[in-house]
Parts: structure tokens; C-alpha cells; sequence
């Protein structure tokens, strides 16, 4: 068993801020944001669990999904706690955010000569393979499907990103989203020469804590319930930081890597 699906089952999902309206958490990594198929344990579930218990769970009041983290992000998350709720936070999402900041560690391109700048923006558009896994089409290949012969449907895609710190083998990043979509930073950056440390989907070739190294360490927005400004903050693993600054220069491989 691996770290990462251990946590999800021993670690506890930290609450960070909740009212009549929202409630604000911290995402351990290992968990589903949202109920999927079958029963697995999600977020959503876990914070019904807890509303059930503490005696504050109705069908007018319970938690719904503003926005999404994938299964193996850890970090900042909001739900509404009404149906009200959820749809003015929603409709009014890219107007009420004013930063929404990520953390990740990525593997070095091979070649020093294709490393990205201090910072810059990615705006290659996405396509999502039959299991739903974001990636950039090649530019030779334009959006042809080569195994089919059909187009693919690709969507934008913007991330800024910011050069935190850049070692020998690895680079600390922040990232910020103009576009949400489903894998958009790991895809991006891995188009780049730039898989994330422990990205089985995009074949990353270290794997040190045993998880994706991506996080959502802030999120600020502004109440349209009270027009009050909030953030949260939950920095992301201080051993990330050592590990970038030291290098992984004798890695071991990764079990997806044969």
C-alpha cells in the first residue's frame, strides 16, 4: 500500500472556517473531493458525516461543491451549505476570487536548454483521454487522434506560473488558474518538460513522500453574503522545500516505473 492511500483513512479533514454559508477545509490528499462511482469515501461525504453527528445536518442545510481538487491534491477547498448558497458562489466564482494560489514540486526538463523562464503563462489548450486524464496535445500532431483518425475536443487552458526556488533535479513552483480544468496544472507542466514529483498519469520519475506534489495553499475571495474579504492559507510540506534545495540526485524509481 502506498503512503498516500493510507493517509485518506488515518488522516482527518481539518476545518478551517464554517458559517451558515460555507465551510472552509483542509483537503488531506488520498480523498475524492466528490462522491464517484460506488461507495468510496469523498470529502463531501466526510463533512455529511460530520454535520450528522454534530446534529446540524437537513436537507436545506448540507454540504455542496463550489469547486474541485483532484483525488491526490491536498490543500484549500470551500463548500456551500446550501443549495442558496452554492449558486451564488458559483455564478459569481471568477468575480469573488481574487487569488487562488497552488504549490507544486516538478521534475527538472533533461535538457537545461528547455527550462522554463522565472515565470510566464501556459495557454496550450487541453484534450482528455477515455479516462478523463487532461493532457496537451502534441504540436505535430495538431488535434488529430492518430489511433482513430478523429479530432480530439480540446478546451483553453491559462496558467500562470512563478519560479519559487530551482534545484538541480527539481523546481519548486506556484501556480495560479485563469482556467479550472481537470488536470490543467499537472498537464501543463509536464507539456513541458515538467512532470510533477509522483505524477504516475504523466510518468514522473521520482517519488519521494509518496504522493502528487501539488497543493492549494491559498484562497482569497469576497463574501457575496457579507461583502466581507477572506483567506485561507495552508502552506504546503516544509520537507518540499529541502528536497528541492538538496536535489534527488540518486532516486529511487517509482512502482509505476518498470
Amino acid at each position: 500500500m502506498k503512503k498516500h492511500e493510507s493517509h485518506s483513512r488515518h488522516e482527518k479533514i481539518q476545518i478551517l472556517f464554517e458559517d451558515e454559508n460555507i465551510c472552509v477545509i483542509n483537503k488531506p490528499i488520498g480523498i475524492l473531493s466528490v462522491p464517484s462511482y460506488g461507495n468510496e469515501k469523498s470529502v463531501l461525504g466526510v463533512l455529511e458525516e460530520i454535520m450528522r453527528k454534530k446534529g446540524t445536518y437537513s436537507s436545506k442545510h448540507r454540504p455542496f461543491a463550489v469547486h474541485r481538487l483532484d483525488r491526490e491534491t491536498s490543500g484549500v477547498m470551500m463548500f456551500a451549505l446550501n443549495e442558496t448558497a452554492q449558486k451564488k458562489y458559483m455564478d459569481s466564482w471568477h468575480t469573488i476570487v481574487s487569488e487562488r494560489l497552488y504549490r507544486a514540486v516538478a521534475e527538472n526538463p533533461k535538457n537545461p536548454k528547455n527550462r522554463l523562464p522565472i515565470s510566464g503563462l501556459i495557454d496550450d489548450e487541453l484534450a482528455f483521454n477515455a479516462n478523463n486524464v487532461g493532457f496537451v496535445p502534441k504540436k505535430d500532431s495538431g488535434t488529430a487522434d492518430s489511433s482513430e483518425g478523429k479530432k480530439l475536443k480540446t478546451v483553453p487552458a491559462r496558467t500562470h506560473f512563478i519560479t519559487i526556488l530551482c534545484g538541480a533535479t527539481h523546481t519548486l513552483f506556484e501556480l495560479s488558474l485563469d482556467t479550472g480544468k481537470k488536470n490543467q496544472i499537472r498537464a501543463h507542466l509536464a507539456s513541458k518538460g515538467y512532470p510533477l514529483a509522483g505524477d504516475k498519469n504523466f510518468r514522473a520519475k521520482t517519488d519521494n513522500f509518496g504522493r502528487l506534489c501539488l497543493h492549494a495553499c491559498t484562497l482569497e475571495f469576497t463574501d457575496p453574503f457579507t461583502n466581507q474579504k477572506r483567506r485561507f492559507e495552508v502552506p504546503e510540506p516544509a520537507e518540499w522545500k529541502s528536497y528541492v534545495e538538496k536535489g534527488d540526485l540518486h532516486p529511487a524509481a517509482p512502482s509505476w516505473i518498470s
